[in-house]
């Protein structure tokens, strides 16, 4: 008996928008090759923009729980459904994996590895792990690399290139031809130079406070992880906290998202990722926001911004009660 036999008719695959969806996206795309994929990203889920797109013929993966899917994968602990959630979901012929590995990618990728290959996939899970539970290296990271450079192409307003990468992913047999390919390569140059940009404005826009890194990218069009960030700061900051998006932006609006802001541990100190659930600081105020104990986000809630700073920044001084990681 494989995988595929266990799991409900999947007409139709959600998946988050980074790497990790997207090579998880790779995996489900080769067991349901007829499904068609949609790349989204949580507050899509969250505000319910995009519920016409889910129903029970649907695996959402990467992305938060959404109760009217077939079938969900992931491992966000904050996406994690509740026991009375999951009894609900299954009762009805819903089918769950969630599990706490590195990546959904890695999730995906074990499901169904001994049904289908995957050789490019192969090479790059390491990475794709260490990118998406913050166990990359300083070294690697500062080294820029192709796949960090790839990474860093991938863009839910850019329907149309996704789903040519996602094309190449289940075309091609390793990661040298993807990289090769024109329309990659092209986009992958504009990668490295807007990296060039986004040093210095986190340069121009960064301040420190008490060991939290804030770095306010609002209105610039610009976004970036924590790793940025965190090796900007160096041994100075425990944690980074990131403004992105406009102030007059909507849910929904490709070219001009709300504000949002998004939370990371620094990495690439000793045990950086373990001291505190930032989690906390994502939840507070938004009931919707979330993701991993050490890399989550939420949107900014009213009045505004500058009260969400300020209760994120007392929390952040008592950060030994309420935050710290047993």
């Amino acid at each position: 008996m494989t995988a595929k036999t266990l799991l409900p008719d999947v007409r139709r695959i959600v998946a988050d928008s980074d790497l990790d969806g997207m090579c998880a996206a790779v995996v489900l795309k080769r067991a349901f090759p007829d499904a068609e994929v949609h790349f989204a990203h949580a507050a899509l889920i969250r505000s319910g923009i995009i519920d016409n797109l889910i129903d029970d013929k649907t695996v959402t993966v990467d992305l938060p729980f959404h109760a009217s899917s077939g079938w969900y994968l992931d491992h966000h602990l904050t996406n994690k459904p509740t026991d009375a959630e999951y009894e609900d979901f299954t009762s009805k012929g819903g089918v769950v994996h969630w599990e706490n590995t590195p990546s959904a990618a890695r999730l995906a990728f074990d499901l169904f590895r001994e049904e289908f290959e995957f050789p490019h996939l192969e090479s790059i899970m390491p990475l794709v792990d260490d990118l998406d539970s913050g166990g990359i290296s300083i070294e690697t990271f500062l080294e820029d690399g192709p796949l960090l450079q790839l990474s860093r192409t991938l863009n839910y307003n850019d329907t149309a290139y996704m789903h040519h990468l996602l094309s190449l992913f289940q075309t091609r047999s390793s990661m040298a031809d993807i990289y090769g390919d024109k329309v990659v390569r092209e986009r992958m140059l504009q990668a490295e130079l807007s990296r060039k940009e986004l040093v210095k404005l986190v340069s121009e826009r960064t301040t420190i406070t008490d060991r939290l890194a804030i770095c306010r990218l609002e209105d610039t069009g610009h976004r970036s992880n924590g790793y940025l960030i965190t090796a900007f700061c160096g041994e100075d900051a425990d944690a980074c906290c990131i403004i992105h998006g406009y102030s007059d932006g909507q849910i929904g609006n490709k070219l001009r998202p709300p504000l949002s802001a998004s939370f990371y541990a620094n990495s690439f100190l000793p045990d950086g990722q373990n001291r505190y659930d930032l989690s906390r600081l994502a939840t507070a105020l938004d009931p919707h926001g979330g993701g991993h104990a050490n890399a989550c986000g939420c949107r900014i809630q009213p009045p505004g911004l500058d009260s969400n700073l300020s209760m994120w920044l007392a929390m952040w001084n008592d950060r030994e009660e309420i935050l710290r990681l047993s």
